[in-house]
């Protein structure tokens, strides 16, 4: 069976109803990735022709596959497996030969397997060869009918299964492997005779016996590679076993992983070894984290570089960032889309930063915001120090220059630039640029004034003890501010 000869068919139109959900079937997500993406993942090693066939929301599901090497047939209206591969029949064209089906919510599916699958077919001569597996609990799928010597007979629809038939354990997974110029024959005498009036594909495989032609089953070692996305208990299974899989994985690479299943680390991301990934940590789409790296508890990071032996404190959130060697960052730090910290560079309790790049050994360590500015080496920004990016229309940038000293409480109004080496005084709200060395004191006068607080208590004392007498002393201070400002 020659690569040109193969196709994929990954039958991807149906609504998915029992999901309740406005949501196509194959578009919803597990692992990190929508299940039909999944699926034709697992096909394109094999072979570079993968067909898949759309329905409801096509346009959209013809956005996530295309982008793979993938191409699309429209199936309207959506009349049943076989009337799928009836429409997918004009696509194949007359030079197509064999031809591997499956649903597009199959995504644990293994490449591996569906190589066995062919190869199984390839060897036996067959006209069509059935991935199964034995499931404790069948219920839902389709049963495979076997006679005593082992070969298939039927497969029968759970709906229309006898009494006999429902305790059979051994289901039909819906992928199979047909040698099209024995099925094209079987799909043309086709006829809706069952309660949804609809072409299933399985009523090939009972023709195909009839017609004498040789059907075999392959199964699977895995039985969770074949499993469905019927409901959303089976949709969190699959994610859970996603999950696992991806936690194995890692660890088998040299990962240390405590309490791998706490972990939520999507099947895109890569982590090297040495790495320590401590319980409830999400690592999420095309995140990257390098070797010698410590996520802390409870830390969430998507689709950013985490380079080497950098810690990620506890309950951190990253996202769309990138974290340079040696850096630590929390607890409780979030790093928004755009922040970059070079080496070495330490951000800490409750700093926010977004679209700024914090240069190595800058320090912001506690209840500070970061937004459109470019901070120098060895800068040390004080607590409570925000650039105050927005004016009401557009964002603008802060510029601080090398070592310098930002104290605490300040108000960066941007658009701004601090020279290199300047200081800036606790308190201040800078408005306009800083040079080189310089010191920004941008706060009002302090003053203080002797006794004040002594004779402030006295006066509270006095009230207390002498209510009366405080009172006409109110009403005559009240009278001399009423004369005052007449005098005015």
């Amino acid at each position: 069976m020659a690569a040109s000869d193969l196709n994929f068919v990954i039958l991807a139109a149906g609504k998915g109803t029992r999901l309740k959900s406005e949501l196509a079937k194959v578009l919803h997500r597990a692992g990190g990735r929508t299940l039909v993406e999944h699926v034709v993942r697992a096909c394109k090693p094999i072979a570079e022709n993968v067909l898949v066939v759309v329905g409801h929301q096509g346009e959209e599901v013809r956005k996530a596959v295309v982008p793979l090497g993938a191409t699309t047939v429209l199936q309207r209206p959506q009349n049943g497996t076989g009337h799928a591969m009836l429409i997918a029949r004009q696509a194949l064209g007359p030079k197509a030969a064999f031809a591997v089906v499956l649903p597009g919510d199959a995504p644990l599916i293994r490449t591996a397997t569906l190589q066995a699958l062919i190869d199984t077919h390839r060897n036996g001569r067959a006209a069509a060869t059935i991935l199964t597996a034995q499931l404790d609990d069948p219920s839902g799928y389709g049963r495979v009918v076997r006679n005593p010597d082992g070969s298939v007979v039927a497969i029968v629809e759970d709906k229309a299964t006898s009494e006999s038939e429902r305790e059979i354990h051994e289901i039909n997974s819906s992928i199979y492997c047909f040698t099209l110029e024995k099925l094209w024959p079987c799909l043309a005498e086709l006829r809706p005779e069952n309660a949804h009036r609809e072409l299933y594909l399985t009523d090939t495989i009972a023709m195909l016996k009839e017609k004498g032609e040789r059907v075999l089953a392959m199964e699977a070692a895995d039985p969770k590679e074949v499993l469905g996305c019927n409901t959303r208990a089976e949709l969190a299974e699959i994610d859970r076993a996603f999950r696992a899989r991806k936690a194995a994985e890692l660890m088998d690479a040299g990962v240390t992983i405590y309490l791998p299943e706490t972990a939520l680390i999507d099947v895109d991301v890569e982590v090297g070894k040495d790495t320590v990934i401590e319980p409830a940590v999400q690592l999420l789409g095309k995140t990257r984290i390098a070797s010698g790296v410590t996520i802390q508890t409870g830390s969430v990071i998507l689709d950013s570089d985490v380079n080497e032996n950098a810690v990620i404190r506890q309950h951190s959130v990253i996202e769309q960032s990138r974290i340079g060697p040696r850096t630590i960052v929390g607890p409780f730090t979030h790093l928004r889309e755009g922040a970059e910290l070079q080496a070495g560079a330490r951000v800490g309790n409750f700093v926010e930063v977004k679209k700024s790049v914090l240069g190595e050994g800058v320090k912001a360590m506690h209840l500070s915001y970061l937004g459109d500015a470019s901070i120098g080496r060895e800068t040390n920004v004080g607590a409570g120090t925000i650039t105050c990016n927005y004016d009401g229309a557009k964002k603008n940038p802060t510029r601080i220059g090398e070592r310098v000293f930002i104290g605490s409480d300040s108000a960066l109004v941007a658009p701004i630039t601090i020279g290199d080496g300047a200081y800036i005084a606790a308190g201040s709200t800078v408005t306009e640029n800083v040079p080189a060395d310089a010191l920004a004191i941008a706060r009002g006068r302090q003053v203080n004034k002797a006794g004040w607080a002594a004779e402030r208590r006295k006066k509270i004392a006095d009230s207390k003890s002498n209510p009366t007498a405080t009172s006409a002393s109110s009403r005559k201070s009240a009278k001399r501010r009423k004369k005052a400002r007449k005098r005015k």
